[in-house]
């Protein structure tokens, strides 16, 4: 098993988690099997790969990888989407971006969390100039923060919006109805019923 031994992997996921959780942003995830090669993986596996609209991993896929590389895919345009293989491109303040949204999305991971995930993400070995992938989330990511609002990823609230044509249905584990437009990664775990990005 490639890198750190305790950061969580995607063996660890609920069944069926990342499909519901990437399908509202027309992600297709594909778990291979063990040892196979990892189609569109930048780094390689077990790291997670895109091609096009499909997100492959294996079960020894960092849960981190798997997040990342599809926030990469949420936060491009159709065009680029289409394109799309291992390399995402985009400039460094999207990478940013990248990072804070795959924080927010942590959220909606049972077992993972936010502190988890930013742990993890400090013993794969991201880098970031205050030290720690915490500290950058809490003091020096204002401004991926900002770039996610302006583009309309997610609202001040930090609610995760969800404007991807043809794919509003409900999503078990988030609680999230037919009609809602947007849904939070927030809460998840504490009360769905009060969760308090649902459109009223």
């Amino acid at each position: 098993m490639a890198g750190p031994a305790d950061v969580m992997r995607c063996a660890e996921l609920p069944a069926g988690l990342p499909r519901q959780l990437l399908a509202p942003f027309g992600l297709e995830a594909l778990r291979l099997p063990d040892d196979a090669p990892i189609p569109g993986s930048y780094w390689g596996a077990p790291e997670a790969g895109l091609v096009g609209h499909r997100l492959m991993f294996r079960d020894d896929t960092p849960v981190h990888s798997l997040l990342h590389e599809s926030c990469h895919y949420i936060c491009m345009d159709d065009a680029r989407r289409t394109a799309l293989h291992t390399d995402a491109g985009g400039d460094f303040l999207e990478e940013s971006a990248v990072c804070y949204l795959q924080v927010l999305l942590a959220d909606a991971v049972p077992g993972l969390g936010r502190a988890r995930l930013l742990a993890d993400m400090d013993r794969w070995g991201y880098s970031f100039r205050l030290g720690s992938a915490r500290a950058w989330f809490e003091e020096d990511a204002g401004d991926a923060r900002q770039w996610l609002v302006s583009g309309g990823i997610i609202d001040s609230r930090e609610c995760l919006l969800n404007h991807t044509p043809g794919h509003g249905h409900r999503l078990p584990h988030l609680g999230i109805s037919d009609t809602d437009s947007i849904f939070s990664p927030l809460n998840i775990s504490d009360s769905i019923q009060s969760n308090e990005c649902h459109n009223n």
